[in-house]
């Protein structure tokens, strides 16, 4: 994990900085989430899955990632997911096999962080990422990536 919070503080920084640039370069909805993905995964340590799922007719379809093979669809309500997409809220799991409502698309899944994509009241999907480590997310995370979402949205009409 991180050596210490101003660590941490300084990669989140550092990740909103890049994806600003990336984002002065190519401004494209898909292009921006793809790239967005791969740097989430390359910058967050312990990831297994950066990625979006997508809201489009009453469901979450996945898109844009950096992982395993996943799972294609989600239900709103259904799994950490469908349900931050569902209340339009973050929602960190410490340890995902404690979770009633998880739908385990990797094993090597053990916390999880969901922030949801909402621009003007309007539910766009979400941003999921998963860890190889028990209790990796913190108030910390949900405060840097609902920022990084807000830069994403800029992106979308």
């Amino acid at each position: 994990m991180w050596k210490n919070i101003e660590e941490k503080r300084q990669t989140y920084e550092l990740l909103l900085l890049q994806q600003k640039g990336l984002i002065e370069a190519e401004n494209h909805w898909l292009a921006t989430l793809s790239n967005s993905a791969a740097l989430l995964n390359e910058t967050l340590k312990a990831t297994v899955f950066a990625g979006y799922y997508l809201f489009e007719e009453g469901e979450l379809i996945l898109g844009p990632f950096q992982g395993r093979v996943s799972c294609t669809r989600i239900k709103m309500g259904k799994g950490v997911c469908g349900e931050s997409a569902e209340k339009q809220q973050t929602l960190i799991v410490e340890n995902v096999k404690m979770h009633a409502n998880y739908i385990s698309c990797d094993s090597a899944a053990m916390s999880e962080i969901v922030i949801p994509m909402v621009k003007n009241g309007r539910l766009l999907g979400v941003l999921d990422i998963d860890s190889s480590q028990i209790g990796c997310y913190d108030v910390l995370d949900q405060e840097y990536l609902e920022r990084y979402v807000e830069l994403l949205l800029t992106v979308f009409d």
